[in-house]
């Protein structure tokens, strides 16, 4: 996988070197006494990590399918059964979508490199559209289940504002 790259160089930093992903590129925070060459072989180090991290927490559809079932047992008994789930690249302004006339959810990829726990919540979220098809206090009541709806709910609406990608409205979801 090759990302772009953007290094940010900082003269408060004095030793530090970290990077994160945002968006499609992984930028790396480097101290700015860093020589041409120590940045080269930092930027190496660390767009590696990261890329290795992902590739570690990287779900199939069969793994999102099966943390769909696990938590429909634990959040829902078994009421919001899914026919399939996928990741799709096509949702830039949704980060799931879900059809509960044929029991179908879609996740966006760009959900691939976040938490396990937002992944999750999203998850959740679309699950309780199979029982409730509106955004109205029962599904709600659904949703709140998940003990990390509120601090996803708040990452999703961070990631979104650093990325500059307007929330939709209401959900932030669908």
């Amino acid at each position: 996988m090759t990302s772009e790259v953007e290094v940010r160089r900082s003269k408060r930093r004095r030793r530090t070197v970290s990077a994160y992903r945002q968006g499609d590129r992984i930028v790396v925070l480097i101290p700015a006494n860093l020589t041409r060459a120590e940045e080269s072989q930092w930027v190496s180090t660390m767009v590696a990590r990261i890329e290795r991290s992902e590739r570690r927490n990287r779900l199939s559809d069969d793994d999102l399918l099966a943390r769909a079932e696990d938590l429909n047992a634990r959040y829902f008994g078994q009421l919001a059964s899914p026919a399939s789930v996928r990741w799709v690249d096509n949702q830039r302004s949704r980060w799931g979508s879900c059809t509960p006339g044929d029991r179908t959810i879609r996740l966006s990829s760009r959900l691939r490199t976040m938490p396990r726990w937002v992944v999750d919540y999203v998850l959740v979220h679309e699950l309780a559209h199979l029982l409730e098809p509106a955004h109205d206090a029962n599904f709600w009541a659904w949703v709140d289940k998940y003990p990390k709806a509120e601090r996803a709910k708040g990452y999703l609406e961070g990631w979104s504002a650093a990325a500059q990608v307007e929330s939709p409205p209401g959900s932030d979801i669908d």
